[in-house]
């Protein structure tokens, strides 16, 4: 008696495409504007909640100093790791959701890994050093990448062209008469 197993067959995933449109410079400009604005107000918040507090403790100024520095550690972790995080999870900071762009590896097409988005963090002040010279190359790049998108090899899609994810979730209302 013979006996015949069925074949596996391996279906490999179709890469992902590149995207068609890259960002400008304009739109992401007022992308990053907004997030500044989201990642100031929180922290300003923050600082106006702590200062209320320790003006009523009253405290040394020694101490001042110290909590100071340790408020200015605080702020740039809740920056950096704003943007890692959402750079790192769906590619799109709330900035660039609203501006319709999108934060992706170069190679892979997807968001970047968090390390990679800490790193494009910290190239985007480098790029910044220079009188901005490696933010405005992305004017003459034909991907549109900055220096920062270089040395964390990222590009920025535009994505206003991809349409919203349904979520399976969510049950559509009754209407009312």
């Amino acid at each position: 008696m013979t006996v015949v197993e069925p074949a596996v067959v391996v279906v490999a995933a179709e890469p992902p495409l590149p995207p068609a449109r890259y960002a400008g410079l304009v739109t992401r400009t007022l992308a990053f504007a907004v997030d500044v604005a989201i990642v100031n107000v929180v922290g300003w918040f923050v600082a106006l909640i702590v200062t209320l507090c320790v003006s009523f403790i009253g405290v040394p100024d020694e101490v001042a100093a110290v909590l100071i520095a340790i408020g200015s550690i605080i702020a740039l972790c809740w920056t950096v790791g704003y943007f890692a995080f959402f750079w790192s999870t769906t590619g799109q900071t709330p900035g660039n959701r609203l501006m319709g762009i999108r934060v992706i590896d170069a190679r892979t097409l997807l968001p970047p890994r968090p390390r990679r988005a800490v790193r494009r963090y910290f190239c985007l002040i480098l790029a910044a050093i220079p009188f901005c010279i490696g933010i405005l190359w992305l004017l003459v790049d034909d991907r549109r990448c900055g220096w920062h998108d270089k040395l964390a090899r990222t590009v920025v899609a535009d994505v206003t062209d991809e349409p919203t994810p349904i979520r399976s979730d969510v049950r559509p209302r009754a209407r009312r008469r």
